[in-house]
């Protein structure tokens, strides 16, 4: 139990991922905040998809009274005004980071759920708020933030390892699969990379100027604290070469969500972020307090 708690909220910025991160920055970008949610939740890890002029934001939602997260989807018109808002996704165990796109013919979605023991791959039935189960992705180690990306006639899935705290932030592995639905093969390099400040994905892969991006977290000196491109000039079944580069700039123009950025996503001609603030207070520390005391009289 702590004193100090994170409280995210994402925002839509009109600019294409590219120029932002051409221009290192999104200070002075023009920008749309989600709904504020009540005291102690929030909303995070926002990914986006346009269908027939609407953009659909999934994001997990987090109660810390209750402390398992699912996902809910608000849909904007082309004015980015709120015109729907439900529940997507949800499980018994904590869901975050929908991560969904559009393939094969199909929808998609890759949640992160590494506390149910395994990653799941989930199909819209009736998009954006139906989804089954399609299948299980068995890999070398309970995936966190699982992030896919097709290269060169494959699918990829870039993640870190559940095994341990640290390895959840700087602990990069990557798997590939001719199909979505595998069978799945992990890198003989796992983990290619181990970097607290450039491994935990932290949005959509993209390739710029021919060369594949993928935002990742820098978690160096706190959990989400900026997304840093990690550039891959190598990415092969027998190889990977990357590189990272200076964190994404501009938090302070988020004020007062300035202590945090891990969520960099495309849609189309806008981009999606979250940000962090802080809340210092007793009435946190009461919540848990009485969370834990609900286990106890169980």
């Amino acid at each position: 139990m702590g004193l100090r708690k994170d409280i995210w909220r994402p925002a839509i910025v009109v600019a294409p991922f590219a120029e932002i991160v051409s221009r290192g920055s999104i200070a002075d970008l023009p920008l749309h905040w989600l709904p504020p949610m009540g005291s102690f939740r929030f909303l995070a890890d926002p990914f986006g998809l346009w269908r027939d002029g609407r953009l659909h934001v999934f994001v997990e939602t987090y109660d810390y009274r209750v402390r398992v997260g699912a996902i809910e989807v608000l849909t904007y018109d082309p004015d980015f005004r709120l015109i729907d808002r439900r529940t997507a996704l949800q499980e018994p165990w904590h869901l975050s980071y929908p991560f969904v796109w559009e393939a094969d013919g199909e929808t998609w979605m890759l949640p992160e759920a590494h506390r149910s023991g395994r990653l799941t791959l989930y199909r819209a039935v009736e998009f954006p708020g139906r989804w089954e189960r399609a299948c299980e992705i068995p890999l070398d180690h309970v995936a966190v933030d699982a992030t896919p990306f097709h290269h060169e006639g494959l699918w990829w899935l870039f993640y870190t390892s559940a095994s341990s705290d640290p390895d959840k932030v700087a602990a990069l592995h990557l798997a590939y699969a001719e199909r979505l639905t595998g069978p799945w093969r992990t890198h003989p390099g796992n983990p290619v990379r181990r970097d607290p400040a450039g491994a935990r994905p932290g949005g959509t892969p993209q390739r710029i100027d021919g060369r594949i991006m993928l935002p990742v977290q820098d978690c160096s000196h706190t959990y989400g604290g900026a997304i840093r491109p990690l550039w891959f000039d190598r990415l092969d079944p027998d190889g990977v070469s990357t590189q990272v580069t200076l964190a994404i700039d501009g938090q302070g123009h988020l004020a007062p969500f300035h202590e945090g950025l891990h969520t960099l996503a495309a849609a189309g001609d806008v981009t999606l972020i979250d940000a962090k603030r802080t809340v210092l207070s007793l009435h946190g520390l009461s919540i848990e307090a009485a969370r834990e005391l609900k286990k106890i009289l169980r």
